[in-house]
């Protein structure tokens, strides 16, 4: 159902938090120029922790209408309590939207047992496809593919994005889980071995900056052209480190400011990227080719 390159998309901020409607423009039309394959609105990357249920409706909505079903609209909707997450899947679903995100719970470091009934109830109350999203670096708890395998069976959950950055776990959830069931890398460092694995595709903090680059090479390593994909892949190597020198999105909303198309807007706790780090990102966007001197 979902495939190729979906940008984890940054939500433009102004100086003072503020969310930038105008930038969200942009930045979509930015993609559907640039063969991105979906919008992920509200993930990690679009600074989940820190929107109100109001502004995540509010950029759903307008993505969703600019879109125009052009390409897949996935909605972030969880959270580390069942019964909120409960909640935004009922009210998010009435939107149309193709999917929603939903990540492992944060912090209270649920039982595989737990984890299974917690998305088991998100969905019960879906209307659309959900995207079970394991992230263990940032939530402190690891979704086995045992019970990927097990919520696999459940009508609306369809897919997984998993950001355990080993192929040998793209691998297995593949082994495990029936035909039909979408395995999405959440790692973009991985994310080509991944494809060349069997994943369907990644959910992207490098397209942001590098949407073309990430789904040409995407698409190379969905048809096992490995040698073009390495070819694809190697001039953003950089770039897909560089993202990662502070906590995401730190540097990636640096560089999509850096390149003009949002401002430098980010929301404590998080902070603007440090200098120390300015010229090797800078350096990286352009070995990437997505900066010019």
């Amino acid at each position: 159902m979902f495939s190729g390159s979906l940008v984890a998309i940054a939500t433009p901020m102004k100086h003072d938090g503020a969310l930038d409607l105008a930038a969200w423009s942009r930045l979509i039309d930015f993609h559907l120029q640039h063969g991105t394959s979906g919008i992920v609105v509200g993930g990690t990357t679009g600074e989940s922790a820190t929107l109100t249920d109001a502004e995540l409706m509010e950029l759903a909505e307008r993505a969703c209408i600019q879109v125009a079903r052009r390409v897949a609209v996935i909605v972030g909707a969880g959270s580390s309590s069942t019964a909120l997450t409960v909640e935004r899947v009922r009210r998010l679903s009435q939107l149309p939207i193709d999917g929603l995100l939903l990540v492992t719970p944060a912090y209270n470091k649920p039982s595989q047992e737990g984890l299974y009934r917690h998305f088991s109830a998100a969905a019960e109350a879906a209307t659309v496809p959900i995207v079970l999203y394991n992230v263990p670096s940032r939530t402190a708890v690891d979704m086995l593919p045992a019970t990927v395998a097990r919520l696999a069976q459940l009508r609306r959950i369809v897919a997984v994005k998993e950001a355990f950055a080993q192929v040998e776990r793209i691998r297995e959830l593949k082994r495990v889980c029936p035909p039909g069931f979408t395995v999405l890398s959440g790692d973009d460092a991985t994310a080509r071995e991944a494809a060349l694995a069997g994943a369907a595709g990644v959910i992207s903090v490098t397209a942001n900056v590098a949407p073309r680059p990430m789904a040409d090479m995407m698409a190379a390593a969905a048809r096992g052209e490995r040698d073009l994909a390495e070819r694809l892949d190697a001039p953003l190597a950089g770039l897909h480190r560089a993202l990662f020198l502070e906590a995401n999105p730190i540097p990636v909303k640096w560089a999509l400011a850096r390149m003009g198309l949002i401002d430098r807007g980010i929301r404590l706790p998080l902070t603007e990227l440090d200098a120390r780090h300015h010229a090797a990102l800078t350096s990286a966007l352009r070995e990437a080719g997505v900066l010019g001197d």
